[in-house]
């Protein structure tokens, strides 16, 4: 948890000042869907990030027809 915390605060929190709690809420949750979770390597997923892991998952167009 430490890292995240970190990582959130480096990337989010550090970068300027926030006029409302809600503007740091909606840059908050932002950076964790779009940034943290996409390449997070997760143990449910064999230690592959979310793309990665939709990447070998997801057959090709080609091959799906």
């Amino acid at each position: 948890m430490e890292s995240f915390f970190g990582l959130l605060q480096d990337n989010v929190l550090n970068r300027r000042t926030w006029r409302t709690r809600e503007a740091l809420r909606i840059a908050t949750v932002t950076w964790i869907e779009r940034t943290y979770h996409r390449r997070r390597r997760q143990r449910s997923l064999s230690r592959l990030t979310p793309i990665e892991y939709e990447t070998i998952m997801t057959p090709p167009a080609s091959q799906a027809a």
